[in-house]
């Protein structure tokens, strides 16, 4: 059974939807069984997430490390999540990158290793695809 919007309401919902304020935060990719976590920070976290699922997927994810795990070890080892989510301010000049990166720093001093790496998406310009 198919239910079909009117385009007044698809309209309203598309218009919703854009308005909403996205998901900027933390996330981490873990591998527990490569011993893997990688540490990133979005203005769409839940983007970047499914971005990240699909590279692995399709063999192409930059992190070669990663990489490997999930060809040896396969999807159901690694989980995806957002750590932390920052909240919209009223201050229409407030630095979201800036908080988004006091947080990673935050982050990956409590979860990281010394010298462990956080992901290359994690001061990825925000063109959009982070």
């Amino acid at each position: 059974m198919t239910h079909s919007l009117s385009s007044q309401a698809r309209r309203e919902l598309t218009r919703q939807y854009k308005q909403a304020f996205p998901c900027m935060g933390i996330y981490a990719l873990r591998c527990d069984a490569a011993g893997l976590l990688r540490l990133g920070r979005s203005r769409n976290a839940e983007g970047m997430l499914n971005r990240l699922r699909f590279e692995l997927a399709r063999g192409g994810h930059h992190d070669k490390t990663v990489q490997i795990a999930w060809n040896t070890y396969g999807s159901e080892a690694f989980s995806f999540e957002v750590i932390d989510r920052v909240k919209e301010r009223d201050d229409p000049a407030f630095d979201y990158d800036a908080e988004l990166d006091a947080l990673l720093t935050l982050w990956a001093a409590e979860l990281l290793p010394s010298g462990a790496p956080t992901s290359p998406h994690a001061r990825m310009p925000e063109g959009g695809s982070a």
